[in-house]
């Protein structure tokens, strides 16, 4: 496990280098009391790792920008992925508290080296877009979903895509998440593209978003809590956290409706991640204790495999 004294740990995500694991991860300090209140607080961590076990920290990689900036109340959840000449582009959410809304943009950090990280003087490099995105609903949607993006090169060579934590903007106002999606040549200019989803699959929000290729198949990692279900999907009496869609391709079309838990509310935010062996495991931050409370620390690896046509993890603990 990787606890940390002082902060709460969550959301993360992963990097590897010549046998060098790299964990970005969202921490702030326990000395807020209330772990409801760190998201307003959270800076993105850094420590790195040789087996995913054993974690070192060193300095941070991110914190908040000064006023006016985008990313002035705090920096969310990203991505990390290697460019042609050999940087490292770290795609991250930037908010901003305007007027009780929460707006949510991408930005953009570079690395030579994985450690040292600077902003790009063009932030933010990609905003929702009204056309096919909701930037701001009723209560409890107000804010405007715009987060977590995840990187990854064209499978053809056309560049690169992102998908993101989105919201469409139809359909009830609980069963709107969609997987947001959008499109760059050079890894600095990007652009808005339509959802790879349609709302009306069961979930309010797909947070966090995965895309793996495991043992040969394509599979889409997300993240919702049961608060966060459609009312129909609340109806079933299948709950998780952790969810694993099938894909048919990197760009989709992906089965959320389909989608099978991974775990229960005691883990969220899973990463698939090959282990020094090449064993797929889950990583997953410890959210819910068995006292009830937020815990807030990574926890240590979970084999993981196809059962089937089903991605399942050996029980958690």
């Amino acid at each position: 496990m990787f606890r940390l004294p002082d902060s709460w740990v969550w959301d993360f995500w992963l990097a590897e280098d010549s046998g060098t694991y790299h964990l970005f991860f969202l921490h702030a300090s326990r000395a807020l009391h209330d772990p409801d209140r760190r998201h307003l607080r959270a800076a993105v961590g850094h420590a790195v790792s040789k087996d995913l076990i054993t974690w070192e920290q060193v300095p941070d990689a991110l914190v908040h920008g000064d006023s006016p900036s985008f990313d002035q109340t705090a920096t969310w959840t990203g991505s990390v992925i290697q460019g042609p000449a050999g940087d490292w582009y770290m795609y991250y959410t930037g908010t901003t508290l305007t007027d009780g809304k929460l707006v949510q943009q991408i930005g953009l950090a570079t690395s030579p080296d994985l450690y040292h990280w600077t902003k790009y003087t063009g932030n933010p490099v990609l905003t929702a877009d009204e056309r096919w995105y909701a930037t701001g609903e009723e209560a409890p949607w107000q804010d405007e979903h715009w987060r977590d993006p995840w990187v990854f090169a064209d499978p053809d060579g056309d560049g690169w895509h992102l998908l993101i934590t989105a919201r469409g903007v139809t359909g009830p106002l609980d069963d709107r998440g969609v997987v947001g999606h959008a499109r760059s040549a050079d890894l600095l200019h990007w652009e808005a593209q339509p959802p790879l989803s349609a709302p009306g699959a069961g979930f309010g929000q797909l947070e966090v978003l995965q895309l793996a290729e495991v043992d040969g198949r394509q599979v889409l990692i997300f993240n919702c809590l049961p608060g966060e279900y459609s009312a129909g999907r609340r109806a079933t009496g299948v709950h998780g956290a952790i969810w694993a869609a099938t894909a048919a391709s990197p760009l989709g079309p992906y089965d959320i409706a389909g989608a099978v838990p991974l775990t229960d509310e005691r883990y969220y935010v899973g990463k698939l991640v090959q282990d020094p062996q090449g064993a797929w495991v889950l990583l997953a931050f410890e959210n819910i204790g068995e006292d009830g409370d937020f815990v807030g620390a990574l926890g240590d690896p979970m084999p993981l495999g196809w059962d089937g046509g089903v991605l399942a993890v050996s029980r958690p603990r």
